[in-house]
């Protein structure tokens, strides 16, 4: 009788030990420039989701809201108001002869864009872990919609700007066209600063908490309440590198003087935002794997 071979379930073992299966082991993502070019390519792929979360972002910001989107203009009003009630009455504050109130508005505006966009940005992957984990999309998404709500808070409240300027009879030049620039500056710099943060707090939630107080120390080493004139000029070459610095100046320029920006200190307020925003972007999509684990 002739001997049975081994049965299938035999084989399969067999054939396993023979054959190990290989196991492919997936690392963090590559650093190189084509990886982030593939990046940038898979993102604009998803640019309709990015529009979409960003519509419906800005609708339920401001959903059963009496006020709505005034919202966007209060906050930097109150601010406005309460900055030149100290700042000016009480502890004269200069302000390079203009008169306080659009002093202080015209650095407020791009300073609460920025100051907005990344302190919701921050909490972006956090409170939408549930998306994170179960379903597939740029993560870096989440906190671009962010940067564009804040974006959006930034036009509307540029209509006070606008009655202003009107009251107090300053004259718009062919100048003003520098605010868009000046204004891609601050995002390129607002987006670095919100991936940064929002990948870092999916680890470490000490950043949620950490990020308004560094926001609120920000804001004092920033001129937005007294004029750059008033910081020491020994000291000046130091306080450029803050790329806020040359942001809220030129946007000071070219609406309250009707001027050109100071090309230097913009110029490294540009540099110093994109080479951030690079690694911050490099440094969020190597993280990106391990969100899910900790999110």
């Amino acid at each position: 009788m002739p001997a049975k071979g081994p049965s299938s379930s035999a084989r399969t073992t067999l054939l396993h030990r023979s054959h190990p299966r290989r196991v492919s082991v997936l690392g963090p993502p590559s650093l190189s420039g084509l990886n982030l070019i593939n990046d940038l390519a898979k993102l604009r792929q998803y640019s309709d989701l990015l529009l979409t979360l960003s519509i419906h972002r800005i609708k339920v910001r401001y959903k059963q809201s009496v006020l709505g989107v005034f919202w966007a203009i209060l906050q930097p009003l109150s601010m406005m108001l309460i900055f030149t009630f100290i700042f000016s009455l009480i502890a004269k504050m200069p302000s390079d002869g203009a008169p306080y109130a659009i002093f202080a508005y015209t650095a407020l505006l791009p300073w609460n864009y920025f100051s907005t966009a990344v302190s919701n940005a921050t909490n972006s992957l956090v409170s939408h872990s549930q998306f994170v984990t179960k379903v597939y999309f740029p993560r870096e998404i989440l906190p671009i919609t962010y940067v564009v709500v804040a974006l959006f808070d930034f036009v509307v409240a540029s209509t006070l700007l606008a009655a202003l300027m009107i009251y107090y009879h300053v004259s718009l030049t062919v100048n003003v066209l520098y605010a868009v620039p000046i204004i891609l500056v601050v995002s390129c710099f607002a987006l670095a600063m919100s991936f940064f943060f929002s990948a870092t707090q999916v680890r470490f939630r000490d950043i949620g908490v950490a990020v308004p107080l560094l926001l609120q120390l920000w804001l004092f080493a920033t001129p937005v309440i007294y004029p750059f004139s008033a910081v020491p000029s020994r000291w000046r070459p130091f306080y450029v590198l803050n790329p806020m610095v040359g942001v809220i100046e030129g946007f000071r320029q070219v609406i309250l003087r009707g001027a050109a920006p100071e090309t230097s200190s913009l110029l490294i307020s540009a540099v110093i935002s994109v080479i951030l925003l690079v690694a911050s972007y490099l440094y969020f999509k190597r993280v990106e794997a391990t969100m899910a684990d900790f999110v």
